[in-house]
């Protein structure tokens, strides 16, 4: 059987796409190997937050480790180093042309600078700047303020670094996301919520049985799961902020694959209940059941498009397991997308509809690939020999799967470029299923 174990949760803010498979109670080692760099790194300054209340060393010291943490991981950023400075820098440090000149014959091509107080009313004031020093630009900050605890600070850093990745880049920032996966503990099977670096991991189920297919609504409030603890597969819906389940799918025979529509009123579920593995869509509270795909082939591991227009699926209809399309209307014949190779399955549209991410055979290893969907380039971004479950970032350009590296199951992350890529391994239990989400 299993037990709801998530209390309603505060925010969960911030999650990249590196995670610790373990609460505080439970730590187990984790170990992160980074490979790759951006095509250009831009060199960058983070200077040491100033703590107005000498208290609040520690929580300073804390915000600067995740900011330096988060953009190191994104292979965008070279982080030089910041000696003493006298008087040391922070959001109120007068910028001018001296200040520009100074740290740009230092290297830097932008400069962080900020500080942490404490409110009258006890709140943590963090404020931090963000300078262009190659073009003399002040590109602004934000100021934040929330309780005094370790778990707020961080969540601050995460804020901070996705305000600065997306300055200096041009694309959105992912840090302040969040991941579920499962991971094996003893004989059970636990679905976890965890923040971007590890911090606050939150089981949501335990089960004796297996949980798969995680899935995130697009309004990062629920998860949409398959369960086996009644015995059979059994989609679910999961409102993670009351621990509240919902049946999405109970018919005869197998219920798999749950993908969420864009705008998260419909599900997209894979059935048995006629026969061979067939796509329907179902509403998240089990209503509305309509068949999409009819043949006599196996049609399954459904993903909406970012309009919603079409649902890409995976089938063996022409012989051998390919990528498909069918309009979510279900008018219209399947049109085949992937030709390379004798295998690709696990399709996965990333949310602004540009990319494809799937699991493709190349040389006799598993692994992911990605796809244009406007120009059909792919892009192998892993290195196998057994990855699967490919789930994008939120902000389309990062991707997450698993990996079975001899015996062990570990979670894998790489740009969609392929340059940078991760693996993350955790010393005592396998983590599996993968899936990205945003806040809520």
């Amino acid at each position: 059987m299993a037990s709801l174990l998530l209390r309603p949760l505060r925010p969960l803010l911030l999650l990249f796409l590196f995670i610790c498979a373990a609460s505080a109670a439970h730590a187990q080692g984790l170990r992160i190997d980074i490979t790759g760099v951006g095509e250009k790194q831009i060199p960058i300054a983070v200077s040491p937050f100033v703590a107005k209340d000498p208290s609040d060393r520690l929580l300073a010291e804390t915000l600067l480790d995740v900011v330096m943490a988060d953009l190191r991981r994104t292979g965008a950023f070279s982080l030089l180093p910041v000696g003493p400075q006298n008087p040391p820098l922070s959001d109120a440090t007068t910028v001018n042309t001296t200040l520009f000149a100074q740290w740009r014959a230092q290297a830097a091509d932008a400069l962080v600078m900020g500080s942490i107080s404490r409110s009258p009313d006890n709140q943590m004031e963090v404020r931090f700047r963000l300078l262009d020093t190659l073009r003399s630009e002040d590109l602004g900050g934000l100021a934040l303020s929330s309780p005094v605890t370790m778990l707020d600070v961080r969540r601050s850093g995460h804020r901070i670094a996705d305000y600065i990745y997306e300055r200096l880049t041009g694309e959105p920032g992912f840090f302040s996301t969040r991941l579920a996966y499962v991971r094996r503990e003893g004989a059970n099977h636990v679905l976890t919520i965890a923040d971007s670096d590890g911090e606050n991991a939150q089981p949501a189920l335990r089960s004796s049985q297996p949980i798969i297919s995680l899935a995130w609504s697009p309004n990062g409030q629920h998860l949409a799961y398959v369960s086996f603890e009644t015995g059979k597969p059994v989609v679910y819906v999961h409102e993670l902020a009351t621990g509240k389940r919902t049946v999405a799918a109970n018919q005869r025979g197998s219920n798999s694959a749950p993908a969420w529509s864009p705008d998260g009123k419909t599900l997209a579920v894979v059935l048995t209940k006629d026969g061979v593995s067939q796509i329907y869509t179902v509403n998240p509270d089990g209503s509305n059941l309509r068949r999409l795909t009819r043949s006599s082939a196996i049609n399954t591991e459904p993903s909406f498009s970012g309009d919603g227009e079409f649902v890409y699926f995976t089938s063996d209809q022409g012989g051998s397991p390919q990528v498909y399309r069918v309009r979510s209307d279900g008018s219209g014949s399947p049109e085949r997308i992937t030709f390379t190779g004798g295998f690709n399955a696990r399709p996965v549209v990333s949310p602004d509809g540009r990319q494809l991410a799937f699991v493709a055979r190349r040389d006799g290893n598993f692994v992911v690939c990605i796809m244009n969907l406007e120009t059909r380039q792919e892009v192998v971004v892993s290195n196998g020999p057994k990855d699967d479950s490919p789930s994008f970032a939120p902000n389309s350009r990062w991707v997450i799967f698993s990996s079975r590296v001899g015996n062990r199951d570990l979670l894998s992350a790489a740009s969609i470029d392929g340059r940078v890529r991760s693996r993350i391994s955790l010393d005592a239990a396998g983590i599996r299923n993968p899936a990205w989400g945003k806040l809520p």
